[in-house]
This record gives structure tokens, C-alpha cells and sequence, in this order.
């Protein structure tokens, strides 16, 4: 009789538990903004860190077989997926002694509800944009080192990365995996013939980029004007005033700021917070991140 009752005991916990719980979900989805200020108002997060907290880092590089050099980011879990393709090209008339950095971010509709099938999205082209900034203006791969021959053939270097799982911060992850797949990167030696006009590869000397400065971002969201919160989640972002993405080089330096969305109240002070948040974490978490390609 006791382990009868004991039995309808659990059973009925687990009923209320669940109904619990879809309550939680249909308020969540009716009421996201109310439903994360109750959160933040006992200074947690619905997923249960900390507004300073971020989420953990995995890296794996060469996972693509015909690429030449590929890495794998998992953030949280976004995860993104970056692949180096290399191709030879003439270059620019004003521009001979450099060749071509080309990175391109696809978020299809297989990594979230969020986006639908068609042409990139809004959102893809402009994260594309700032990942070019990022990587040009931190000279990651310089490209005077792409040059085959001065003013006849330069290497062209694509960087896609696709996200296969989104939920949020994928700027952060798609910088991980695109600089890890530029260091994995080797190219075939390449000689140009004057001669014949064309370059001709080797099939069996490869050599690796030459790699500058490794930049690493941290990005940050500015909740009701009130809440910092770092490395925002796909729920939190559609919910933020501002994001704001510091990237810090292999030294701990700042390379650079950036801000999208409403002007920020007290600007210079969160700007300050974010930097010496985000070298912290550089210091205490990222700073070997890309030890392994």
C-alpha cells in the first residue's frame, strides 16, 4: 500500500512539473521581455548564468577533408563550420602587390526557425561585412603574402563559414572558426612561368599561411538600458538595445569596438566594462582558444 502511494506521489510531482513548465514556455513566448526581466531581476539568466558569464568553447580544425583548412566552433550551441578554399587570380591594376580575403557567412534555415530559405539574409550580409572589417583591419592573413608574382597571379583565399546550429552570438563563433581555418590553411608552392604566362602549383610541397595577428571577439548586450549581458543568447538579441563586440588580438590588446543598434547611456563608462570584461575572459578562458590549429 506505502509503495502505492509513493508511486502516485512521484507520478502526480511529475504531472505538475510538466505543466509547470509548458506555463513557463507559453509565457516565455508570449511575454519574452516581462519573462527575461524577471530573470535579471534576481540577477540570472534563463539560461541559468550569470549577465557576466559566458558560454563554453570547443574547437576543432582540419574537420573538412577538401577544403585547405577548415575549423569546427562550437559556442554555446552555435555552432559554426568554416571552410578555406584557395583559387589564382590576376590582381587588381592598382593593387599588384596584394591578392584577395574573401569571408562570407551563411545562416540557412536549417540552423534556426529564425531564418528562412532563399537569398542571405540581412543579418548574414551585414555580420559578413563586420567579419571582413575584423580580419582586414587585424592583418590575419596580410595580403601581400597571397602574391604569386607581382601583377600577374595572387592567390584568392574564400572563407565560408555556414551555422548549423544558431542560438545567438554568432559573430563571436564565426571569427573563432575563421581564423582557426585560415592557420589550419596550407597552399600548394606555386611558381609563375613568364614564359607561358600561367603558375603552376606543386602536388606535393604545401606550405601554411603566413598569419599575423589572431583576433578574438567578445560581444556584449545592453538590456533596458540597465543589464549587461554577455554573449547573448538567439532569445535574449531580439530583445537588446545595443550590441556591443570587442575584439581583443593574441596579446590581450584592443583591435577595435563595435556597436550596433541605440546610443548607449553613460557610453564611455559600458564601453570601458565591456573592454575590461572581455580581456578578462581573453586571460582567464580564450587565451590559447586557437593553440590548436
Amino acid at each position: 500500500m506505502a509503495a502505492a502511494s509513493a508511486s502516485v506521489s512521484a507520478a502526480s510531482s511529475s504531472d505538475q512539473a510538466e505543466q509547470d513548465a509548458l506555463k513557463g514556455l507559453t509565457f516565455q513566448r508570449l511575454h519574452p521581455r516581462a519573462y527575461l526581466e524577471r530573470f535579471l531581476a534576481e540577477n540570472v539568466r534563463p539560461d541559468g548564468r550569470d549577465l557576466d558569464e559566458w558560454r563554453d568553447v570547443s574547437l576543432i580544425v582540419g574537420s573538412i577533408s577538401t577544403a585547405d583548412g577548415s575549423a569546427l566552433v562550437r559556442l554555446g550551441s552555435t555552432t559554426v563550420v568554416c571552410g578555406v578554399k584557395a583559387e589564382i587570380a590576376e590582381p587588381e591594376l592598382d593593387r599588384p602587390l596584394e591578392g584577395f580575403l574573401v569571408p562570407n557567412l551563411d545562416l540557412p534555415a536549417i540552423c534556426s526557425p529564425k531564418f528562412k530559405p532563399g537569398p542571405p539574409t540581412d543579418e548574414a550580409q551585414v555580420l559578413s561585412d563586420r567579419l571582413n572589417d575584423v580580419l582586414v583591419s587585424s592583418a590575419v592573413v596580410p595580403t601581400t603574402s597571397l602574391v604569386i608574382e607581382p601583377g600577374k597571379a595572387v592567390w584568392v583565399l574564400y572563407v565560408d563559414a555556414t551555422c548549423i546550429n544558431y542560438d545567438g552570438n554568432a559573430f563571436d563563433a564565426t571569427l573563432l572558426a575563421m581564423v582557426a581555418a585560415l592557420k589550419n590553411t596550407t597552399l600548394p608552392k606555386a611558381t609563375y612561368n613568364e614564359e607561358t604566362g600561367r603558375t603552376v602549383c606543386s602536388r606535393k610541397v604545401r606550405e601554411p599561411l603566413q598569419i599575423g595577428r589572431t583576433p578574438t571577439s567578445f560581444s556584449f548586450g545592453i538590456f533596458d538600458r540597465a543589464h549587461l549581458l554577455a554573449d547573448p543568447t538567439s532569445f535574449e538579441e531580439p530583445l537588446l538595445d545595443t550590441t556591443v563586440s570587442v575584439v581583443i588580438d593574441e596579446t590581450g590588446g584592443l583591435t577595435s569596438v563595435m556597436q550596433l543598434g541605440l546610443g548607449l547611456v553613460g557610453a564611455d563608462d559600458v564601453l570601458n566594462k565591456c573592454v575590461d570584461v572581455a580581456q578578462q575572459c581573453w586571460r582567464e578562458t580564450r587565451k590559447g582558444v586557437y593553440e590548436a590549429s
